[in-house]
């Protein structure tokens, strides 16, 4: 059976972009200095750390969120001295993983968060019609079976594309407790 959506060929899985969110950052470290379990043949997959500043501090952000910049307005601002820190990173992030909305964008981004809220393993979604992203959830959750994985999807026009991972053509956030 062939399948209607073209292969997937490159992968980002990005830590840090809540500087104080701990798990990814540990996870996308690890990864850099050991690709052994997230090696593909023929899937680039690059671990990356979203917001090293932030990382640095312990904190989560140093000048704004970066997680609701990656919007046209944020993104096409000028590179002027005054510029928050995120912003500047989100059109670098754009630049390494877009850009956004093109055909040369990351097929696939998962956004590793961490929350204090008793979520366990939550899948977080932005598009409920992204076959693709759907029938990837579907099979995520299946592999982790018995073990729970809910799946919450955000349509919300504020947030839509204005995420970390809105960069790819097929974005995931991943939170865990």
């Amino acid at each position: 059976m062939s399948s209607p959506w073209a292969p997937v060929r490159r992968v980002g899985l990005f830590g840090g972009t809540h500087g104080n969110e701990l798990s990814g950052v540990l996870l996308v470290r690890h990864w850099q200095q050991d690709r052994a379990e997230i090696h593909r043949a023929g899937v680039e997959v690059k671990p990356f750390l979203t917001n090293p500043r932030a990382v640095e501090r312990c904190t989560r952000y140093i000048d704004c969120d970066l997680n609701r910049v990656f919007d046209p307005e944020n993104l096409g601002r000028p590179v002027v001295e005054d510029i928050p820190y995120e912003v500047r990173r989100a059109q670098e992030i754009n630049h390494i993983f877009g850009p956004k909305g093109s055909d040369d964008a990351y097929d696939l981004i998962f956004d590793l968060h961490n929350t204090t809220s008793n979520m366990g393993g939550t899948l977080i979604l932005e598009n409920s019609r992204d076959d693709f992203t759907i029938q990837m959830v579907h099979y995520i959750k299946n592999a982790l079976a018995p073990e729970p994985c809910p799946v919450l999807l955000i349509e919300h026009p504020s947030l839509k594309y204005a995420t970390t991972r809105s960069v790819a053509k097929h974005p995931i956030g991943k939170y865990e407790t």
